[in-house]
């Protein structure tokens, strides 16, 4: 009996340590932050890389038996996730999960949105209702969600309320520091005016007081045709920029070529986590993102 007993406690120490709280990420950012607060309380899965276009993507059978897992998912929100994470959540079947319920989370809801259109038109491109829906790469933006999200997971797993809670604590304290020091590096990036891919980066430009004075997509979502590259270099005359960026996700091509005519650096930012190897976790992110930013500067 002993024996048994004894062969019973090693193979129950051989399992693996299961989480509490599964969470289903729509993209990296808004994972890396879960992880932040969750520690090991929490098994963490992110739909996207920061090397896919976030507005599109295919809801695949792997993404739906993820969710069906999922306690608790985390999304962008403002229409990001539009064309694939209603899919997906639907078709889950899990009821913890569905919009409305604790076990759904926009980060959006929880940040004073930019770019929230007058009057939604879809002849203006992919134009989001709600506002720009990147929301993460102004810091402090990052907090408010922290906050949020660190409440929700102690809702939806009340034994370890406290160990969330503690987490984002700890995080938000070295967030601060942090924050501190981008802000500091970040003053001679004051009113330096960039051409954009695509309208990734209004948060980070609006953090910063940098200004964007055009973007390579001729409207939002639409490809940069060859007409509008060279109507925005002959803006150059008047309204030069001092570089231009792209995310890790966006095709290098329009860049590098409006950057070679006007005599400007093409500047690959992360916009996530894990679009450069520099940028692991958030804080890499914001590192890397103003190093990168810096270096481009005249």
């Amino acid at each position: 009996m002993r024996k048994q007993l004894s062969l019973l406690l090693l193979t129950l120490a051989a399992l693996p340590a299961w989480a509490n709280l599964n969470v289903f990420a729509t993209v990296p950012e808004w994972a890396a932050l879960a992880k932040e607060i969750g520690g090991d309380k929490v098994t963490v899965y992110s739909a996207t890389t920061a090397f896919q276009d976030p507005h599109r993507i295919e809801a695949k059978p792997s993404l739906l038996a993820q969710a069906r897992r999922a306690q608790l998912v985390v999304a962008a929100g403002a229409d990001l996730e539009i064309g694939w994470l209603p899919l997906v959540v639907r078709d889950s079947g899990n009821s913890t999960i569905q919009p409305g319920s604790p076990g759904y989370f926009e980060a959006a809801n929880y940040v004073n949105r930019l770019d929230v259109p007058a009057v939604l038109d879809r002849a203006h491109g992919d134009v989001h209702a709600a506002g720009n829906p990147h929301t993460h790469l102004n810091p402090h933006n990052v907090t408010l969600v922290g906050a949020a999200l660190a409440t929700r997971m102690a809702e939806l797993d009340a034994a370890n309320g406290p160990a969330y809670q503690a987490g984002f604590k700890a995080f938000a304290g070295k967030w601060q520091a942090a924050m501190a020091r981008w802000e500091k590096a970040a003053a001679p990036l004051r009113g330096v005016p960039v051409l954009v891919h695509h309208s990734s980066f209004v948060y980070l430009t609006n953090w910063l007081a940098m200004k964007e004075v055009g973007a390579l997509e001729p409207k939002p979502g639409i490809e940069p045709s060859s007409g509008h590259l060279t109507g925005l270099l002959a803006k150059q005359q008047a309204t030069p920029a001092k570089m231009v960026l792209r995310a890790a996700y966006n095709q290098d091509g329009p860049s590098q070529w409006i950057a070679g005519k006007a005599g400007i650096p093409a500047v690959l930012l992360p916009y996530t986590v894990g679009g450069t190897a520099e940028a692991k976790d958030l804080f890499g992110l914001f590192d890397d993102t103003l190093q990168r930013l810096l270096k481009a500067m005249p």
